[in-house]
């Protein structure tokens, strides 16, 4: 089973990210901050990790330059979620080597339209 990783500070985000990923089938880890994402993210190796921006302790640009610089975890793909949705924002995310960036608010749609486009599969 695939396993997708969803790093959130927001506890309300966090669930409904996991129950739209778990509708399509996919094994969720959660994490609550980029520190406990890394963590997990070393530890499972997961198909892909789905990461807010702005999050206490690490924020999700400190999250992906980690896993950027790790062998372990350089090449997962990596969606940034974020309520910050300038266009310097998406740039920024994509040059620091995210596949995608997506703003808040998602619908489920956005969600599996993006999982289509980087070919991850249940």
């Amino acid at each position: 089973m695939t396993t997708i990783l969803v790093i959130e500070d927001e506890h309300d985000v966090r669930e409904n990210l996991q129950e739209i990923l778990e509708m399509e089938d996919f094994n969720v880890l959660t994490a609550e901050n980029g520190a406990i994402g890394l963590q997990l993210a070393i530890k499972h190796q997961p198909s892909l990790i789905i990461c807010d921006v702005m999050m206490p302790e690490l924020d999700g640009y400190g999250v992906i330059t980690s896993l950027r610089q790790n062998p372990i975890t350089i090449k997962t793909p990596f969606i940034f979620l974020s309520a910050k949705s300038t266009d310097e924002d998406r740039k920024k995310g994509l040059q620091l080597g995210a596949n995608d960036y997506l703003t808040k608010p998602f619908t489920p749609r956005d969600i599996c339209n993006a999982l289509d486009t980087l070919e991850i599969e249940a």
